[in-house]
Parts: structure tokens; C-alpha cells; sequence
């Protein structure tokens, strides 16, 4: 199995497709990047974990507040990561703080199929 990593924030219908990619399989953990917001709001799985940002920090205490967490918590050496929701900012804070953990991603979206590699 792998790890999910996805991010729980802005965009209209986003957080609903997070949740058919969290249902469509077992992972071995879930990490979800949101706010406050979304970690006092969604509902919570036994192997999930937020990691609560605020969006209106700088990108380079985005992507270090990121790194940190993530860093501590993989235990694999690849994730599965879902970017549906959310900001460029954000995207690029997640993005760099993966790349920077030296851990290899696979983008991945759900249709109507299933979970799909992009």
C-alpha cells in the first residue's frame, strides 16, 4: 500500500473528490494539508493526519512548516499525491516540501474508473 497526501483547502466540489480518493482504497496513511478550518470541519479517519497551515504565511515558511511534518511522518519511500484542492501557493509549498523530503510521487485523481495515475 501506499501513502496518500492530499490537499484540503480552497475550490468548489474539491474536498468531496479527497474524499473518493480516501474511500477508494486502504492506504497506509492519509495526510491532509488544510487550515484550521478544514481540521476542526472534516471528519477524521483512525489513519489520517492534518497538518494544519496558514495559507497567508510566506511560501518559504509554508514549505519548511510542511517539510518538517511530512518528514517526521512517512514511513515509505513514495506517495500518492491529489492537489485538486487548493491555491498555487499551496500547491508549490506541498510540492517543495515533497521533493525536498526526497520521497518519489505519483500525481493521482480519481474518475469515474477509479483512481487514476496523471
Amino acid at each position: 500500500m501506499t501513502e496518500l497526501v492530499a490537499l484540503l483547502s480552497t475550490g468548489k466540489g474539491t474536498w468531496s473528490e479527497v474524499i473518493k480518493l480516501m474511500n477508494s482504497q486502504e492506504w497506509d496513511k492519509i495526510f491532509l494539508i488544510t487550515n484550521e478550518f478544514g481540521s476542526t470541519t472534516f471528519k477524521k479517519n483512525e489513519n489520517m493526519e492534518f497538518i494544519v497551515i496558514n495559507q497567508n504565511e510566506s511560501i518559504e515558511l509554508l514549505i519548511d512548516h510542511i517539510q518538517k511534518q511530512l518528514k517526521e511522518r512517512i514511513s515509505g519511500t513514495e506517495v500518492a499525491l491529489n492537489l485538486i484542492s487548493g491555491t498555487g501557493k499551496e500547491h508549490m509549498a506541498v510540492l517543495s516540501a515533497l521533493l525536498k523530503t526526497g520521497v518519489g510521487i505519483r500525481l493521482i485523481t480519481h474518475t469515474i474508473n477509479g483512481i487514476k495515475e496523471i
